[in-house]
């Protein structure tokens, strides 16, 4: 019975195998996307992160982000209209640097430049990947090669 309510959430005719699947890859893909916060928190901290760090930040980041930018987007937006959702960016993004300087032990400036670094190793990252597998990035994306 639980089984049926669980695998009814997702497309019909996955399985347990194609979940049990689906929670692989997507395990997979989380220890990917916490390399470039892994390499910037290496370089910013002195060597002191670790991969473990790097993978609660980029499962917990994400999660606060979410949430404060829409409890603060519901409830000042109620006070102070439309203009409230750029308010709840700054915020969510202010919360997710929080993340990061918590897991990652540094203050706010070494918050934020752990986040631009790993933006920028993602790119470098997806630009050689690209190149080595042959993957084209969308058409708004700049040419790197």
């Amino acid at each position: 019975m639980i089984e049926q309510t669980v695998l009814s959430v997702f497309p019909p005719g996955l399985g347990l195998t194609g979940l049990i699947v689906v929670i692989i890859g997507l395990i997979i893909l989380w220890a990917i996307v916490s390399i470039p916060a892994w390499l910037a928190a290496k370089v910013v901290t002195g060597g002191k992160a670790s991969f473990g760090s790097a993978m609660a930040a980029t499962l917990l980041g994400p999660i606060v982000y979410i949430i404060v930018l829409f409890a603060v987007d519901f409830f000042v937006g109620a006070l102070i209209g439309g203009g409230a959702f750029i308010w709840a960016f700054i915020l969510a993004f202010l919360a997710w640097l929080g993340v990061y300087k918590a897991v990652f032990g540094t203050g706010w400036l070494g918050a934020l430049a752990i986040a631009v670094l790993a933006i920028i190793v993602f790119i470098i990252l997806g630009a050689i990947l690209g190149v080595i597998f042959g993957a084209a990035f969308p058409s708004f994306f700049p040419r790197l090669f």
